[in-house]
């Protein structure tokens, strides 16, 4: 799902690119466990009581998502957000530890809250993975830590304003390195969506990792920086953040993924890669053309050679009703001529 939300609270928004109203928004995630009593037969527990008993119990505050994320026998979980971070303790105090009377059931519901894990990387993560990989070398760019993935991007705020409302739009290369350029020096950017020769190439070098029915309205993109240093004020800045739009009636979010680049995807050897798929991609794409032009070439001329047929077939019927028509007036006259004679 796109889970793009509607949101009200912006005080606690920094600035990521004003020129597109672009933010970043610290993200207030936790988990809610609810224990479930033995169930009797025939008896079932509603998720819509539930969520309705822990929206009650959270007033004043109230959440901007509350979702089932995993449901068992005996516990049902939820994942749920709320608009502001620095409510996010006190909500969970108020939380944590109650029970709740379920219509129908005489036993309570235990409820447990917690925060959410970060799973965003540490400096830790990306230093030790580069440094114990086998098939890495850390003095060229890409099998370091210099490049950022990030996925689940929406299309429309990363394009061209005049483009944000045309059809089949596409982001922006140069708008999405300005953006980067931030946090210092860009070496390169790749958004794989913007090559229409990248869905014929091998996934391992092609970029596309996330395949599903999003492709039209969401996409992923690399960029990779020349310093060590830029890439880690890049990944501090987007740890525990969600992305925000600004628009003039509305202000609209999304959890976006960002992790960094495991797989070399702008080292220079993976780059050669895509321009020599690309190429022969081109070169297909060239040939069929090439060959469609010929098989409709073909079938013109095989139009025309049928068309100059039927042509001189019908020429030749006509010349042979006039030749018929003027021997029979000859033949009429003749016989016209002898009656009068008569």
């Amino acid at each position: 799902m796109i889970n793009i939300q509607t949101i009200e609270n912006v005080t606690d928004c920094t600035p990521l690119y004003l020129p597109h109203s672009l933010y970043l928004k610290p993200v207030a995630k936790m988990q809610i466990s609810v224990s479930l009593p033995p169930i009797k037969s025939g008896k079932s527990v509603s998720n819509l009581e539930i969520m309705d008993k822990l929206s009650t119990e959270l007033k004043p505050d109230k959440f901007l998502l509350l979702k089932v994320s995993k449901s068992t026998v005996n516990t049902i979980r939820f994942e749920a957000e709320l608009d502001e971070r620095k409510r996010l303790r006190l909500a969970i105090q108020r939380l944590d530890g109650i029970s709740l009377r379920l219509s129908g059931f005489s036993e309570s519901f235990r409820i447990r809250c917690t925060e959410s894990k970060d799973e965003f990387p540490t400096r830790h993560d990306w230093d030790s993975y580069f440094r114990d990989a086998r098939n890495m070398d850390e003095m060229k760019a890409g099998e370091r830590p210099d490049t950022i993935h990030i996925s689940h991007l929406p299309m429309r705020w990363f394009c061209p304003r005049h483009s944000e409302h045309e059809e089949n739009v596409k982001p922006s290369e140069s708008i999405f390195k300005r953006i980067f350029e931030k946090f210092g020096r860009v070496r390169a950017v790749d958004i794989p969506i913007c090559d229409p020769y990248r869905k014929s190439m091998q996934a391992e070098i092609s970029g596309m990792r996330t395949f599903s029915f999003e492709q039209d309205v969401l996409f992923e993109a690399f960029v990779q920086f020349e310093e060590y240093s830029s890439f880690v004020r890049a990944m501090d800045e987007f740890r525990g953040t969600k992305l925000v739009r600004k628009f003039v009636d509305k202000t609209q979010a999304i959890n976006i993924c960002v992790n960094f680049d495991k797989q070399k995807h702008l080292s220079d050897s993976q780059i050669q890669r895509r321009d020599r798929m690309r190429k022969k991609c081109v070169a297909k794409a060239q040939a069929e053309d090439e060959e469609r032009e010929k098989l409709k070439k073909q079938q013109a001329d095989q139009l025309e050679r049928e068309r100059r047929t039927v042509n001189k077939y019908l020429l030749c019927i006509t010349n042979t009703y006039i030749k018929s028509k003027t021997k029979t007036r000859k033949i009429a006259k003749k016989i016209t001529g002898k009656s009068k004679k008569s």
